[in-house]
């Protein structure tokens, strides 16, 4: 139905249709119909059922204005409108239960409006012109088409380096602040805290693509996709355990294709074990975020991932973003990190379980949750930096060329051996 990132494809559809219950109610309605200069022949008489069956063989109407007062599921039938309806549908809906709960979950569903009844003209009236400012606004934007789609992944080199906080805050900051159409990718198919980050159910959407990659399309996505707000929204899953994933890939292939169609911005929270299993998630990516900590079995897994993304990924511009430092209690320092993985570190995130546990209570993600925290602002940073990565080259900044100090490690005490030259203090001097 309606969604802000994708204006759909009005052709020859009619500009209006009603479908409304009671006769004082198209009583009202008429004569603002008529005032717009609309058909009054298109307010019919039936509820959100009849809508479906007429919609279901016919094309749909630019706004369509439906009535939910005989229906015992508001919601429920809403998805069953969304089934019938084109891409593009501004969908104004009205009832007589004068619920805020309600009200929310119809515009998070995608309604554009919902007006209660008894209906007055000026009412009927705003929304209307409410509605018809989704289709005149594109046309003062269509220089976005030829701006250049970012895709990002974020891959964690190991579990619980914060690489979904990163991407969630990723998400968010391009949606929030910079107010670009932003989908969030959450391919950690049975245990993605994306949605959760959100405070959002994470729905079947992501389920039912892997389950019927024949159905994605732009409609699709305005139905599955979860909306956290006007820019961003959200694909996710908490999948049955008991369930294997039973996938080749084609789903999350076809799913980034109809992303760069419908948004500005991509953002994959990306296990690193798909990588293993789906290495052609990658062929489009433009920037990958590997998140890491300053630990030995981290140093060694950025290694290996930093080694496959060359041979994988090479036309992607790489970031090394080091998370939770503290400072002088680092397992490996800086200087041996980065010798070891033959590279710079981007950025560093302080560690701050301050701020992590406020994000957790209010619901929100790390970074909109802390603004003024030194974390919040080294993210920020890190979404500057991925707008960016369109003008300036992929080539990673590199350390002088080093044999990799990882094969100095003793992996099993844990500890650094003796080196010919001054080993550097085993301290964190980010």
């Amino acid at each position: 139905m309606n969604a802000p990132w994708k204006s759909g494809s009005h052709g020859n559809r009619d500009a209006f249709a009603a479908y409304i219950c009671d006769e004082s109610s198209l009583d009202v309605l008429r004569p603002v119909i008529i005032e717009m200069g609309w058909q009054p022949e298109k307010c019919n008489k039936g509820g959100l059922r009849n809508a479906v069956q007429s919609l279901s063989i016919s094309a749909s109407p630019n706004i369509l204005m439906v009535d939910l007062s005989e229906s015992g599921d508001p919601l429920n039938d809403i998805n069953a409108l969304a089934e019938v309806c084109e891409p593009g549908t501004v969908v104004i809906a009205i009832g007589q239960v004068n619920d805020v709960r309600l009200y929310r979950d119809l515009l998070s569903s995608g309604i554009h409006d919902y007006l209660l009844k008894p209906l007055s003209p000026g009412q009927i009236r705003d929304s209307l012109v409410n509605a018809q400012a989704i289709f005149a606004s594109p046309k003062h934007n269509e220089g976005a088409a030829i701006k250049s789609h970012i895709s990002t992944a974020v891959i964690g080199t190991r579990g619980g380096v914060g690489a979904s906080t990163l991407a969630t805050s990723l998400a968010w900051l391009f949606s929030a602040d910079h107010k670009l159409p932003t989908a969030l990718l959450d391919l950690d198919i049975h245990f993605g805290t994306g949605a959760l980050a959100l405070d959002l159910e994470p729905g079947r959407g992501l389920t039912d693509a892997i389950e019927n990659p024949s159905r994605i399309d732009g409609l699709f996505i305005e139905r599955a996709m979860i909306r956290a707000n006007d820019n961003l929204a959200i694909l996710s899953a908490e999948a049955p355990i008991t369930a294997p994933l039973m996938t080749d890939g084609a789903a999350f292939v076809q799913l980034e294709e109809e992303f760069r169609q419908a948004f500005e911005m991509t953002v994959i929270d990306l296990p690193r074990n798909m990588l293993i299993n789906f290495p052609h998630l990658l062929a489009d990516v433009n920037v990958v975020v590997l998140a890491t900590e300053m630990t030995l079995a981290s140093a060694r897994d950025a290694i290996r991932l930093l080694s496959w993304l060359k041979s994988n990924a090479s036309h992607a511009q790489i970031m090394v973003v080091a998370n939770k430092v503290q400072q002088g209690m680092a397992e490996i320092s800086k200087a041996d990190f980065e010798a070891s993985i033959e590279r710079k570190i981007n950025y560093f995130v302080p560690f701050d379980f301050k701020a992590a546990a406020n994000a957790a209570k209010l619901g929100q993600t790390f970074a909109e949750a802390n603004r003024a925290t030194k974390a919040g602002g080294a993210i920020r940073e890190i979404g500057k930096a991925v707008m960016g990565a369109t003008e300036v080259t992929a080539s990673p900044t590199k350390a002088p060329a080093k044999k990799s100090l990882l094969g100095k490690f003793d992996l099993k005490s844990m500890m650094p051996s003796k080196k010919a030259k001054t080993a550097a203090p085993a301290t964190q001097d980010a």
